[in-house]
């Protein structure tokens, strides 16, 4: 594999900046991240790995700009992780500040050359999951050279991935609270909205006003909250819902109907076939989840009964949603997918998993986990957890491999006899950091809640912030050792 090699940049100093100490170590951090990407060659490594996988190699002519190009989208992303921003607002930033087009190498002397928001949205989801994934691991077994970790950090020895500390957390989807009777009012709004679409395009059926179908929905669920606060609350919220059906029956119907049409005669709209499937699309899934909503609203309200989980629908735009039963002080109960996630002792993030189906036990993603870090790095000489990892099988899994298991025993007798170890107990000690990463890594960088749609393209995101989070510890680590930042989080 041949590294890509770059036309030279001239980019514009950096402005001089007095005060804002908070800016001048952002802006700090950020240069010492430019400097690793660069310096450890893995940017021009992931580059050339991603030209190579193209289906048909570009032309010699061209080979510069989609080098580029996937530079530009990887530095973007890099950003979007680190600053937390949206599409929108980063592309509005990129386009007035000096640093950020000096990180992406938008600003020249003449002109300033940002992305837009849609340009944004296309890098982040440019390249698979994998391919990001291994740019992580790439990073991360640079710093654990000692020659590159003394070019890198500034530091003699190499940063060690002996020690492990391991926890989950739940990433919140982005969506409402998922109450039965609601999710047919967001059926309905998306069938109607679709209906109206088509209509403009000049296919009518026979219906009556689309916005007074909205109106009549949206009057049945003010009068079903209200109702709470009545006598015979249940009687009357029985009585709402039912007309909540009979509206929704009516409005299922429209859909089916201007289905049918847009299907046969999509050509007279002026569509193209791409752009007709996504409405059909549209109007599809919301009908074929339709009926296990009325039936679980049913359920619930009128035969006062309880659905399990399992079969429940919470949202009828985000499938890969679950409830998680998370016993915190704030959020019994939260509405997402499960995350798993790994450092090592300076606080890079070496394992993680996002999981699409109901998460297992913690105690099951012990071993895949600790065959995934050897896999990429060694052997762990350690693996720190809290209780809910703890089992008899993972005891012995650790115990095979000679691995310190310095995971918090549920048994308290076992707790106290552990307790006893110095190391243990240090170990624990310093796991207490990983909840702080974990809170970090969720507010700071993914954000509440994260936006992206999907499981595939929240997958994808979290990696996207893995990376960033990674680059700016080590960002923060080389300043420390450098002496030019005091301490480093």
């Amino acid at each position: 594999m041949s590294i890509i090699a770059f036309q030279p940049e001239f980019r514009p100093a950096l402005p001089v900046v007095f005060g804002a100490k908070d800016y001048r170590e952002f802006r700090a951090v950020l240069i010492e991240m430019d400097r690793i990407l660069v310096v450890s060659g893995v940017e021009k490594r992931f580059i050339a790995q991603c030209i190579a996988s193209l289906k048909t190699p570009p032309a010699h002519r061209q080979l510069q700009r989609h080098a580029k190009t996937i530079r530009l989208a990887l530095r973007y992303n890099i950003l979007l992780g680190v600053t937390g921003l949206s599409y929108r607002a980063l592309s509005r930033q990129a386009a007035d500040s000096h640093l950020f087009q000096w990180f992406t190498n938008t600003g020249f002397v003449d002109a300033v050359r940002p992305v837009s928001k849609s340009t944004l949205e296309r890098f982040e989801k440019m390249f698979p999951a994998e391919k990001i994934a291994e740019l992580i691991h790439q990073i991360n077994r640079a710093v654990a050279e000692p020659v590159q970790a003394k070019k890198l950090l500034y530091r003699e020895a190499a940063l060690r991935f002996d020690e492990i500390f391991a926890d989950t957390t739940c990433v919140k989807a982005n969506i409402h609270f998922p109450v039965d009777w609601i999710l047919l009012r967001d059926a309905s709004r998306t069938l109607i909205k679709a209906i109206k679409l088509i209509r403009q395009r000049g296919l009518k059926h026979r219906i009556g006003s689309p916005d007074k179908l909205i109106r009549d929905m949206n009057k049945l669920c003010i009068e079903m909250t209200h109702t709470r606060k009545k006598p015979e609350a249940e009687k009357m919220r029985k009585q709402v819902f039912r007309r909540m059906k009979k509206l929704m029956k009516l409005i299922e119907g429209h859909a089916e109907n201007y289905h049918t049409l847009l299907s046969d005669r999509w050509i007279e709209t002026g569509w193209s076939e791409i752009e007709t499937q996504v409405v059909l699309d549209r109007i599809q899934g919301i009908l074929d989840q339709l009926p296990q909503a009325v039936y679980q609203a049913h359920e619930r309200i009128i035969g006062q009964r309880r659905v399990k989980n399992s079969d429940k629908i919470l949202s009828l735009y985000e499938t890969d949603v679950h409830v998680i039963v998370r016993g915190k002080a704030d959020a019994e109960v939260e509405f997402g997918s499960g995350l798993y996630l790994a450092e090592q002792a300076d606080g890079l993030i070496v394992d993680w998993k996002f999981m699409q189906e109901q998460p297992p036990a913690d105690s099951r993603l012990a071993d895949p986990s600790i065959k995934r870090i050897t896999a990429e790095y060694e052997t762990p000489k350690s693996y720190t957890t809290d209780r809910g990892f703890n089992s008899q099988a993972n005891d012995l899994i650790l115990e095979e491999l000679g691995i310190i298991n310095a995971t918090c025993p549920r048994s308290v007798y076992e707790l106290q006899e552990k307790l006893e170890d110095e190391g243990f107990c240090l170990l624990q000690k310093r796991r207490g950091s990983t909840e702080g990463r974990i809170g970090i890594f969720k507010n700071a960088y993914l954000g509440k809640p994260l936006r992206s749609k999907g499981f595939k393209n929240r997958q994808i995101r979290i990696e996207w912030c893995i990376l960033a989070h990674n680059l700016w510890k080590m960002g923060r680590n080389s300043l420390a050792e450098s002496g030019r930042v005091k301490n480093c989080w």
